[in-house]
């Protein structure tokens, strides 16, 4: 495995970082908790040491997965990213912005963007308890909230760091401007964002100015939810409450699967899957500190960890650039 320092902070994370959103199940069909430990831990035995997840993943559980996961390791080994901000208890009263109305375990729950300071703490108090730890490595803003001031957002962070609850500051799905106002109030140490060879945006603006104000990015759905695998064209179905479903309907699948028939030679000369040719593909390039991927199960956490055990040339990179440029 391969470890990178996060922006301007102490903390090194393993550069292929473990994703928890699926393990969660909500939006991804439920999930199996046998299966999900077993992945979180076959992860840690392959090098992973980094392990991201959010309250919202699962309404909790699936931070409380890495928690039983991660009892019995060496806590100083591991590092836990985690997020707060996105509220479905109505412990907001309403406030906030409102995403959308979200179905878990049979009822459905109004999903808030909120990040008031009473909540911050509020939140972390809550995830500590769940992730059975009394540290969190790096806390990130899940999305921002355009009815709080962010200085108020980043003074509660700041007393979290203070107090040391937390060890580092983050926010993710900022745009430019966003982050640098949010890093002007207190020093970011990263910025969490969609990034994949099919989703290049953030390579106009982000990227550039998180790299000159040496703030790191994390890279998430980097497979597109799987979608890059190239199994769901192959056969692979999703379960009927799975939010994939709709979400694949946003790329043109024909243009995706005539680049993936382009690359495939390159992963079988090297004898590696689609998946992991795209996520080591996805860690080169410039200005992406780690990649998020997520796994299910141990056999896909391994084949994840694997991918970093890959070497891509300039030319082989340079050809996966071409073809994404004539295709997209």
């Amino acid at each position: 495995m391969e470890y990178r320092k996060l922006g301007n902070t102490d903390l090194e994370l393993s550069a292929l970082t473990y994703g928890s959103f699926a393990i969660g199940g909500t939006m991804w069909g439920g999930t199996e908790k046998k299966e999900a430990l077993d992945a979180i831990l076959a992860s840690l035995d392959q090098g992973v040491t980094t392990l991201d997840t959010a309250p919202f993943y699962g309404f909790g559980l699936s931070e409380e997965l890495i928690g039983q996961a991660i009892k019995d390791r060496d806590r100083s080994k591991v590092q836990i990213l985690t997020k707060f901000g996105m509220v479905w208890d109505g412990s907001n009263n309403g406030k906030g912005d409102f995403m959308w109305d979200q179905e878990h375990e049979g009822k459905s729950y109004p999903v808030y963007k909120y990040a008031a300071k009473a909540n911050v703490i509020k939140e972390v108090d809550e995830s500590l308890q769940r992730l059975g730890t009394d540290y969190i490595d790096l806390l990130q803003l899940h999305w921002p909230d355009s009815t709080t001031p962010i200085d108020e957002t980043m003074e509660a962070l700041q007393r979290l760091v203070e107090q040391g609850k937390i060890r580092a500051a983050g926010v993710s799905n900022f745009n430019k401007n966003q982050m640098l106002e949010a890093h002007q109030a207190l020093p970011l140490a990263s910025n969490q964002m969609p990034y994949s060879m099919l989703n290049r945006g953030i390579e106009k603006e982000v990227v550039p100015a998180a790299i000159e104000n040496h703030i790191g990015i994390i890279a998430y759905s980097p497979l597109e939810r799987g979608l890059l695998s190239g199994k769901y064209f192959k056969g692979e179905q999703l379960q009927s409450t799975d939010h994939r479903n709709s979400y694949f309907g946003r790329f043109d699948a024909e243009k995706v699967q005539a680049f993936l028939r382009k690359i495939e030679p390159i992963a079988l000369e090297k004898d590696a899957t689609l998946a992991q040719l795209v996520l080591k593909w996805t860690t080169l390039q410039p200005g992406i500190t780690v990649v998020l991927a997520g796994a299910r199960n141990a056999q896909q956490a391994i084949s994840n960890a694997k991918a970093i055990d890959l070497s891509l040339s300039e030319g082989e990179l340079g050809f996966i650039r071409r073809e994404l440029t004539e295709l997209f």
